[in-house]
């Protein structure tokens, strides 16, 4: 294990913890603040194609999908939270910035520059930004679909908001199931603009159904593209049939991401009551892990937790035995979504995710994860962890 020491920009690690605040705590802002500001032309719009991320919906107003901090260039997602310490405002000389009281936390603030591909549609006449989102250091996030099926059976995740940002804005932004045509042609656009890797994931459907679908997918992205390795990460739920594993190899993905969302037994089965009783229950996702590890290989395999649900040990204990298995276990923090069973409880405070993340890189360095086994079998290459990682193995990368 490569131990945390002193060489590191402390700086840097100071912008890191401020974002990790500001994930945690959310911004504040008044909902008309960006008027004027090029959202949708030169800086990236937030685009509800699966989640939404504020606190309130908002469909009369467009938001900035991130800002980046001036040294690190760190992308933090924008996360509207109206009651928020943290207020962004649009000073007198007309420059944004952040203050915490009578404090100034963040200057400048920086959105993000919008990818070239958002503006472009596909044959069919889709917009490709509604297909695929820039995710940060060349990832893009291709959700197929933003609504799940447990939703009529009354059994989604605690946690999610898929039906309801469906419900929210998917007329408002022209957000629909995506065909492997659209998928594909989109893929080309982005990679050619110097997008590599890439993940495909949506709510709940039938199994058969999702297997077929993902095979249809990479095939198309093969003939558009001409690249027999185009570095997808297939996002699906456990199966009943674990030979589907080697039809998503065969097809073309090179990693794989089965998300148990909760390690601790008696809170899995209570918070994700559908993933119990409709995909073999807790440890047939922690079989279909161990399968995936025998196609895929050592740390192509990816399990995401929604770190803040259950107790921090538990959680780390679940990321610590699966990363010594060799799967990419993950924290993604957990914000409380709006439309969810769970809207209105609160996350933990910023401290408490702040260890679960250096604890869990300190995981990933003792087991030998490198930084591109971290990108390519996770979705989102701008999270704390990320942040962390590179910056404790000196690690530069495009933004």
């Amino acid at each position: 294990m490569s131990e945390v020491t002193d060489n590191y920009d402390k700086e840097l690690y100071e912008e890191i913890r401020l974002k990790n605040e500001l994930m945690v705590e959310g911004i504040s802002f008044e909902p008309d603040i960006f008027e004027g500001l090029e959202i949708g032309t030169k800086y990236t719009e937030a685009i509800y194609a699966m989640f939404s991320t504020d606190r309130q919906m908002h469909t009369e107003y467009v938001f900035p999908a991130c800002i980046l901090t001036p040294k690190g260039k760190y992308r933090i997602q924008v996360r509207w939270i109206p009651n928020s310490p943290y207020k962004l405002r649009k000073d007198e000389d007309g420059k944004y910035r952040i203050w915490k009281g009578h404090d100034v936390v963040l200057d400048p603030v920086i959105f993000s520059p919008r990818s070239k591909y958002y503006d472009l549609k596909t044959s069919d006449g889709t917009w490709m930004r509604t297909i695929a989102q820039d995710v940060g250091h060349r990832n893009i996030f291709i959700p197929y679909s933003n609504e799940c099926a447990l939703k009529d059976q009354g059994k989604d995740c605690l946690f999610c908001n898929i039906n309801a940002t469906r419900a929210t804005y998917a007329d408002k932004q022209e957000i629909d199931w995506k065909t492997a045509d659209q998928i594909a042609e989109t893929v080309k656009v982005a990679y050619a603009e110097g997008f590599d890797k890439l993940t495909i994931s949506g709510g709940f459907i039938p199994e058969r159904r999702e297997v077929d679908y993902y095979v249809d997918v990479a095939e198309a992205i093969v003939e558009a593209t001409g690249l027999e390795d185009f570095n997808g990460t297939a996002c699906v739920g456990a199966p009943l049939d674990f030979s589907v594993f080697e039809k998503y190899k065969e097809a073309g993905y090179s990693t794989i991401a089965t998300n148990l969302e909760i390690w601790n037994e008696g809170m899995f089965n209570l918070i994700c009551p559908g993933k119990k009783d409709y995909c073999g229950g807790r440890q047939n996702w922690l079989n279909a892990l161990d399968e995936e590890l025998q196609v895929f290989g050592k740390h192509k395999v990816r399990s995401t937790f929604v770190s803040g649900i259950e107790p921090k040990q538990s959680l780390l204990e679940g990321i610590e035995t699966l990363v010594e298995k060799g799967v990419i276990a993950i924290p993604s923090q957990w914000y409380v979504n709006a439309g969810s069973a769970l809207e209105g409880a609160r996350t933990p405070e910023p401290d408490w995710h702040w260890e679960v993340f250096e604890k869990t890189v300190s995981i990933y360095r003792k087991n030998g994860v490198t930084w591109e086994e971290l990108r390519n079998s996770t979705a989102e290459a701008f999270t704390v962890v990320h942040d962390l990682f590179r910056l404790y193995e000196n690690i530069d990368i495009p933004l």
